[in-house]
Parts: structure tokens; sequence; C-alpha cells
């Protein structure tokens, strides 16, 4: 292991990544109404918080309105575009949400993706409490301390499950298959978590680089050159890059860790309606080129999917799995008047070669089912698909 990753969390929220942004609006409510809806629609919407005010039978103060009106708009957005990405945040979430991207925290070892029942558990940190518990990949945490998390959004979900090392969380769990729900009580712990972790296998007489790539924090990418460059010394003919369970990250380094194995042209796209069109393109000198397979599944997204299709689509390696999350938006955080702030879905990003991947995600060039309890089908495969060109 070439490196580590103070994730002091230890749960990573997947849903936000890929190119989220902060900017301000000194408009406030009235002018993302008028923005969004119009100004008809926003003289309705201040004159019904006025007769609601005055009229309504128990007192309602005027910020509670004002939150209830935002956040019923941007439901609407979701439910008409079909958009689980956008979010409202009143003052005291927003709180939660700097303390989320900007603080230091500790958890229970997770890595986690957004479910419309809760958080999806994408990855289950080696020797972290979540694992002594019993939680596995693919699991849902529905509850956090006896409150549902279904439609929240993930990275404010998340908080509820981090805070001070020693104290108690309890979630409640279920399993895709069913079998009910169950409670676990875990301490939150401050944890290590490797963002890349590699080892030298043997397959068929050649030796070959297995490397995970866990997340997209700042230097992920010198992190996962050092560690190829490590294996390549020790014999490595070919690489197997690990991005299952990836929820992807900031989408700098996205373009970065493409740049460690592509040497030129776009890597991805950025396009929204007010945000214009931006194309990143490869930085820097990339290793030489040796045979390469890339892992995904459904809990590959965002950033993850942005370098695994990039690697696809330049000829530098084949993807072996399933099919990836099909993030493919990515969100702005803009600041409220009042303390409040939307993560607001602004533009789609496309692949290399052009391509959108909201809602659909990577088809793997070797489709392979990982049972559960059975060896590892997608690796197997991704050293016999190695094997061919080695």
């Amino acid at each position: 292991m070439n490196g580590r990753w103070l994730l002091a969390s230890a749960l990573v929220g997947v849903a936000f990544v890929a190119g989220a942004v902060a900017g301000e609006r000194s408009d406030g409510l009235g002018g993302f109404i008028n923005d969004v809806f119009g100004t008809p629609n926003a003289e309705l919407s201040s004159n019904a918080i006025d007769v609601i005010e005055d009229n309504y039978w128990k007192p309602v103060g005027n910020d509670e309105l004002n939150d209830a009106s935002v956040d019923g708009m941007v439901r609407e957005l979701r439910r008409r575009h079909k958009d689980p990405f956008s979010h409202y945040f009143d003052a005291k979430a927003f709180g939660r949400f700097q303390e989320v991207t900007e603080g230091s925290f500790s958890g229970v070892g997770l890595s986690v993706t957004q479910n419309k029942r809760g958080l999806g558990v994408a990855m289950v940190f080696k020797g972290s409490p979540a694992q002594e518990a019993g939680i596995r990949a693919g699991n849902v945490v529905v509850a956090v301390d006896g409150k549902s998390i279904a439609g929240e959004d993930a990275d404010l979900a998340a908080a509820q499950i981090k805070g001070e090392p020693g104290t108690e969380v309890t979630l409640t769990v279920v399993r895709p298959s069913g079998g009910g729900k169950r409670e676990l009580t875990l301490e939150r712990e401050q944890l290590q978590v490797p963002v890349v972790d590699g080892r030298l296998l043997k397959d068929d007489g050649h030796k070959v680089g297995y490397v995970q790539l866990v997340g997209f924090p700042t230097g992920a990418h010198a992190e996962l050159r050092s560690e190829v460059e490590r294996l390549e010394k020790r014999g490595a003919e070919g690489i197997v890059l690990d991005l299952r369970g990836n929820p992807g990250g900031l989408l700098t380094e996205a373009v970065l860790t493409s740049s460690v194995f592509i040497q030129d042209g776009p890597i991805v796209t950025t396009k929204g309606r007010t945000q214009g069109e931006t194309t990143y393109e490869a930085e820097g000198d990339s290793l030489a080129r040796k045979p390469m397979t890339v892992l995904i599944n459904g809990d590959t997204a965002s950033s993850a999917e942005i370098l695994a299709s990039a690697l696809a689509e330049a000829g530098v390696a084949k993807t072996v799995g399933e099919d990836s999350f099909g993030k493919g938006v990515y969100q702005q955080v803009i600041p409220l008047d009042g303390g409040g702030a939307l993560d607001l879905t602004v533009g789609e990003y496309l692949t290399r070669d052009g391509t959108s991947l909201a809602g659909k995600g990577i088809k793997p060039d070797v489709p392979v089912k990982d049972r559960p309890g059975s060896p590892d089908e997608s690796l197997q495969r991704a050293l016999q698909v190695l094997a061919g060109q080695l």
C-alpha cells in the first residue's frame, strides 16, 4: 500500500460528486422562484406565504414557510425531470453539509451510494466497525438512530452517521434479497482508509498488477501512478484497475487519473444550460501502455465512470463486470439568503467520445455477474482477458 487517505468519517457519499462547485446568488428566495417558475408564480408563492402566515389556525413562522416553499419546488423538479440529485438544504442542513465537505469526523467505515430507500453500501472497509458488525456491500441503510433516511440527500444522510470518536450510532440495515431489518449499534472510530491498494498476482505464468482505487480526493492520481509504477518494477506485465464500489470524487482528479494512462485527447466534457461547455484534455506524461482491464459494477459512479469510460474509449483498457451507476450529471451548491442552500443539478458530463451516461451508465465490454459468496468472478474474467493480450 503506497499511500493512505485520512478519511476521518470513512463514509463517502456518491451522489454529489463529479464537479460540484460553490456559487452565490444575492436575490434570495424570490429570485430563485422567479428564475425557475417565472414572475407570476413568484408573486403567487409570496402571496400564499403571507396568507398562510396570517390565517393558519396555528402560528407559522416565515422561515418555516420559505423552507417548505423551496423544498416543494425542488421536489417538483426532481419528480418532473427524474433528478434524484438536486436537494434543498435549510440553514441547519446546510451547516451539516459544510461540515461533511470541509470538516474532520469519525465514522463507521462505509462507502455509500444514493439509494431511494436510504444509503446503498458500496464498500465496507477492512477492520472497521461496520465490518465487525456484519454489514456487507449490497446492504441498504434505511434509518439512522431510528429515523428514516429514505429520499434524503446522500451527504446529509451520511452526516448523521458521522460523529465524535467513541460515540455510538444505530443503523437500520436491510439486505436487497430480503430477510428483514437489522438494528446495529456501532461505535464510531477515527479511521485510516487507503485511496489506492495494490498487489502482484500470478496468472498462468504471468505477473499482473491488481490496483484498487476507492475514491478521487486530492492527490489520488499521484498515489495511483506511484502504485502502478511500483508493481511494474516488480514485473507486472499488465494491470487490472478495480473501480467497483468507487463512488467518485473530484472532477479534476478524474481527469488527472485518466492522464496517468492516456497521453492526449479529451477525457470528459461538461455541459450545462447556463454553465456553458468545457472539455478537459489529458495532462502530463502518461505511463507506457500495457495490457489493461477495468472492473466496474453498479456502484461505480461519477468520476469513476469518467475514468473507466475514458480508458475504454481511448482503447487503453477493456471494461469487465456489470453496468455502472449512470450518474452523468453534476451539481452546483448555491447559497441562499437566510443561511440555506440549493444543491442543484446544473449540467451533464459527456465521455471522451461524446456519450452521456446519465441514467444508463457504462455497458462493460465483458459482462460478468458477481454472485455473493462466490469467488471473484469479475476479477477472474479480467485476468482471462489480460492473458489473451500477454
